[in-house]
């Protein structure tokens, strides 16, 4: 027993000191001091012969301070004590290839390649040696070659990957889709590594080559799969029409696609194009027999209804209430209908009566949350802070540290900074700052430092009463009163601390208001005032937003995007602007 225990120490003393060494090893071979690094490979390879690992190291180390000769001769002695290993012979040519004898070293290659012929589980190791050492028409050669011999072997996907570093994107989607075409479980990765050769551009050549793989490829042998990926790559390229017919066309085979169909409806009408989200609710909701299903579709299309036209939608809501029903399933086109009547209609007294039938149905304390939070909101929109406040309060202490009782928080907190009370908003808005629900949290932020930079010292005004009370109008859609007050404080106080948040938030509105010279104007304005402002990344990014999307400058939009890359590397906004600048320049985006 002693001298198991004492094999048992030994045993994990080497295993120890193997591992110490290793570790010692590879750092100096990162730091490049290879003759070191040498050393502790020589006596690592040594005691163990079989790990390729250290062999590699070992080479490398030898080739890198020249040390040719000593490679050659550990490789032959490899060789010669293990013939069967052919894979060495790739080693023994690339030593040759970096001293530029390369009709040795070919000559090397070609004896590898050939002991595939006889034993093709040899392509696999090979392929990966051939591309460690950056040969990769070898590489690839040996994986073709691997699997022209056994039908059973499968290296597409490092084929596919090979084409993309030597840039032949053709040869590499069409590996990808052969890969697809043996086993349809490759279809998620095949796409995460295909999304960092394409883009948006439907007319980029990239996007252009993998289509035609695609369709190539359906006509041979059609499957599902490749109706999949070119609604896929539709909806990359935001042409969310074609994806649609495709969505369509799988749905038609199996309607389990009904859930992709809603996938790609969802983001069609977050991309604002409502066209292509309302043939696809529509279909959703001709051939769904589900009632959650069809209700659903119900809301987005109410939704797209009221994005897209200035007539009253009121009808709409009655007529779809009608046919499903003032129940429990239609809560959430309640919940819409409460939210139109308040915001787009101003009528919060007939919101605030659909809203509290609604409650009187709620059997889930999560939808009587949201119904209570609505509800909150059309009563600050009518001024009635304290019923608004009450009814927030009630959300918090029911579902203590859901988001929903966070949601509720920040209403108490900007409730409260609507009536004034900037003591307690604040209160609120410093424990939010640590929300886990990261929009939350952002605006919680924002808020608090808006309240904390511009409170009133010592009885002196500093406007923030007034700037509150904008807030409100803009929160209750009197977007004309709310630009004519941030008019006279951007006056009064012009050059002290509340200038800045006046202007910008005024911008917000004239953006709103289609007034894209006063939006540019004042956020030029505030970048002036101080080059380093808190406002000033925020103010580079709508400027860019404005430029892109309304007044279609996509060299200004560049500009603005470039300076916040260059000048405002910690901002929130630096990964969005790297890739919308890309995005305009016609990069490959990852």
């Amino acid at each position: 027993m002693k001298n198991i225990f004492l094999i048992i120490a030994l045993f994990s003393v080497s295993f120890v000191f193997c591992q110490n060494s290793s570790s010692l090893a590879e750092s100096y071979f990162r730091k490049g001091e290879y003759e070191k690094a040498s050393q502790i490979y020589e006596s690592l390879e040594k005691n163990n012969p079989f790990n390729t690992r250290y062999l590699k190291r070992l080479i490398t180390c030898y080739q890198e301070t020249s040390n040719y000769e000593k490679a050659a001769n550990l490789l032959q002695k490899k060789l010669l004590n293990n013939p069967s290993q052919h894979y060495l012979r790739i080693e023994i040519g690339y030593n040759f290839d970096r001293q530029q004898k390369t009709a040795l070293a070919k000559k090397e290659y070609d004896i590898a390649i050939e002991a595939i012929t006889s034993n093709p589980s040899l392509g696999g190791i090979m392929g990966r040696m051939f591309q460690q050492n950056n040969l990769l028409d070898y590489a690839i050669e040996a994986y073709s070659k691997a699997m022209r011999l056994h039908e059973n072997a499968s290296y597409e996907f490092q084929i596919a990957q090979i084409y993309g570093e030597k840039g032949e994107f053709e040869k590499m989607f069409d590996s990808y889709i052969q890969l697809i075409d043996k086993d349809e479980n490759y279809l998620g990765g095949v796409q995460r590594y295909i999304s960092r050769y394409i883009n948006e551009d439907a007319t980029y050549s990239n996007n252009i080559a993998f289509k035609k793989a695609i369709l190539k490829k359906s006509i041979s042998n059609p499957k599902n799969a490749w109706n999949e990926l070119l609604s896929w790559l539709f909806t990359k390229q935001k042409d969310y029409g074609k994806a649609f017919i495709q969505e369509k066309a799988l749905f038609n085979r199996n309607p389990a696609y009904i859930e992709t169909v809603f996938r790609l409806a969802k983001i069609a009408f977050e991309n604002n194009d409502t066209t292509a989200a309302k043939k696809s609710f529509d279909f959703i909701l001709e051939k769904t027999n589900f009632i959650e299903e069809k209700i659903t579709a119900e809301l987005y299309l109410l939704r797209i209804a009221v994005k897209n036209t200035t007539r009253n939608s009121t009808s709409l809501f009655e007529k779809t209430l009608q046919e499903y029903g003032v129940n429990r399933n239609s809560l959430e086109i309640q919940l819409e209908f409460a939210d139109y009547l308040t915001f787009k209609k101003n009528n919060p007294s007939k919101a605030i009566e659909v809203l509290e039938k609604a409650l009187l149905l709620s059997t889930s304390k999560f939808k009587n949350a949201r119904i209570k939070l609505k509800l909150g909101e059309v009563l600050v929109f009518t001024g009635r802070f304290n019923k608004a406040l009450l009814y927030f309060s009630q959300v918090q202490t029911q579902l203590k540290n859901h988001p929903l009782s966070q949601q509720a928080r920040f209403k108490v907190a900007q409730t409260s900074y609507f009536k004034g009370d900037f003591k307690w908003a604040k209160s609120q808005l410093k424990i939010l700052k640590g929300s886990t629900t990261q929009l939350i949290a952002n605006d919680a932020v924002d808020l608090f430092l808006v309240i904390s930079d511009n409170e009133p010292k010592d009885s002196i005004p500093s406007g923030l009463i007034d700037f509150a009370k904008a807030d409100l109008l803009a929160y209750q859609n009197k977007n004309t009163e709310a630009i004519a007050i941030y008019s006279t404080l951007a006056q009064k106080y012009q050059g002290q601390n509340i200038e800045d948040d006046v202007l910008f938030n005024q911008a917000a509105l004239y953006l709103k208001e289609s007034q894209y010279e006063n939006t540019i104007s004042n956020l030029l304005k505030i970048i002036s005032i101080d080059a380093e402002g808190i406002l000033v990344d925020d103010s580079y990014y709508l400027l860019a937003e404005v430029y892109k999307n309304k007044i279609k400058d996509t060299e200004k939009a560049s500009e603005y995007y470039q300076k916040i890359i260059f000048e405002k590397p910690s901002s929130i906004y630096l990964v969005d602007a790297r890739k919308k600048y890309r995005e305009i320049r016609g990069d490959i985006i990852n």
